[in-house]
């Protein structure tokens, strides 16, 4: 670089929101958008690394006594310990979101540098969070609540009034919609979500 010159940073490439309820189907369109090429920056993924962290472990520790075992975070114990109560939350959310923030920020700077004019943010609660208002565009994966109630008893690990729950915590499904660029709805076949998927995709200009 000579002295007249001055380093660029590569654009930023535009955000695409992935949300949906739980047991919607939104991580089986995130595996097919990682098939179809692009990048998707998981939040939940992310949240899972940096609490694998020593010095976030001590703090967690500090905050939630008891929550790590051996060096390890009991997940279920934590959210256990914070569910229900909104200080709660937000104490555990101020000692994790900043960091996730971090890491989706690092990641999709590398996705700029390789050059990709789109990434996938993978983010459960987006809306909840006000995430959106950083997004150029949102998908919403959504599914009729006995279905998606049916799924995620499916995966096992927690009960009906559990996963009714935490959907309550959870803006609703219509509130959802209204606030999507596009809307995936995932109630049928396999072939009928990636039909949507990529004609939505082509509609956005990703495809």
């Amino acid at each position: 670089m000579t002295s007249g010159e001055s380093a660029v940073s590569p654009a930023r490439p535009r955000r695409l929101g992935l949300t949906g309820s739980i047991g919607a189907g939104k991580s089986t369109v995130a595996r097919l958008l990682r098939e179809r090429g692009l990048t998707v920056l998981d939040a939940d993924a992310e949240a899972r690394r940096v609490t694998e962290q020593p010095e976030v472990l001590a703090e967690l520790e500090a905050a939630f006594p008891g929550v790590v075992v051996g060096g390890t975070l009991d997940r279920a114990g934590l959210a256990a310990r914070v569910f229900g109560d909104p200080a709660q939350v937000a104490r555990l959310n101020a000692l994790t979101h900043p960091r996730v923030r971090a890491r989706m920020a690092a990641l999709e700077e590398e996705a700029a540098a390789r050059g990709e004019r789109w990434v996938v943010q993978d983010i459960p609660l987006l809306f909840e969070g006000g995430l959106e208002k950083g997004m150029d565009a949102v998908l919403v994966v959504d599914a009729p609540l006995e279905l998606r109630l049916e799924r995620a008893l499916a995966r096992g690990g927690l009960t009906r009034e559990d996963i009714l729950a935490r959907d309550a915590r959870q803006l609703n499904s219509e509130e959802k919609r209204q606030r999507a660029t596009l809307v995936l709805d995932n109630s049928g076949p396999l072939d009928a979500l990636e039909r949507q998927l990529d004609a939505a995709l082509r509609q956005l200009g990703i495809l």
